[in-house]
């Protein structure tokens, strides 16, 4: 893999920073919105009582995503959930450099197509600062996940940190990265 780029990483920097430097009238390349990292999580409540279950989505996300998931701990203990501090409840991965570009381009190209009756993904689901969450209900659009093999469908959640300060900023970002968002009609 010795001078491999990811295909939308050359992108980003021969096409996009110029692009968003004309629509923002930035002076400094330095102030261009890039994306910083992509953060996926799988929560498995019931993961408390079955161990198989937060084994099954451990490997469910390193096929996705091709890195070594964390399993999280709850932080606290809730009774109602038969929930103890420190007992195991979800999986994340944090995404950076080119295998976060190369995730976003297999998401953008080969995934979010495979969505049942998919129109677009919503643009109101941005955090105020330019990052941006998409939940996905079904984790077999992956190509990655063998269907035959899958116990359980279960969701996971997908975040896009970036450096815009507005999500007017981050928006143009990620559409420019190719993020297929629902057009409205204004």
């Amino acid at each position: 893999m010795d001078g491999y780029k990811a295909r939308l990483k050359t992108r980003y920097k021969d096409e996009i920073v110029s692009q968003l430097t004309k629509e923002f009238d930035y002076a400094n390349v330095m102030e261009v919105p890039k994306l910083v990292k992509i953060s996926v999580n799988k929560g498995m409540g019931e993961a408390a009582q079955n161990k198989k279950v937060l084994d099954d989505a451990v490997e469910e996300l390193r096929r996705i995503t091709g890195q070594q998931p964390v399993i999280r701990s709850a932080r606290k203990s809730v009774s109602n959930f038969k929930l103890r501090e420190g007992m195991p409840i979800g999986t994340s991965v944090t995404l950076r450099g080119d295998m976060m570009y190369e995730f976003m381009d297999r998401l953008i190209t080969l995934t979010l197509p495979r969505v049942r009756d998919f129109r677009g993904i919503p643009d109101k689901s941005f955090d105020g600062r330019g990052n941006y969450s998409l939940g996905i209900k079904e984790q077999i659009v992956f190509l990655e996940i063998e269907v035959d093999k899958i116990d359980r469908i279960g969701g996971l959640d997908i975040t896009f940190v970036t450096t815009a300060k507005t999500d007017e900023e981050g928006l143009a970002l990620l559409k420019a990265l190719g993020m297929p968002f629902v057009k409205r009609d204004n």
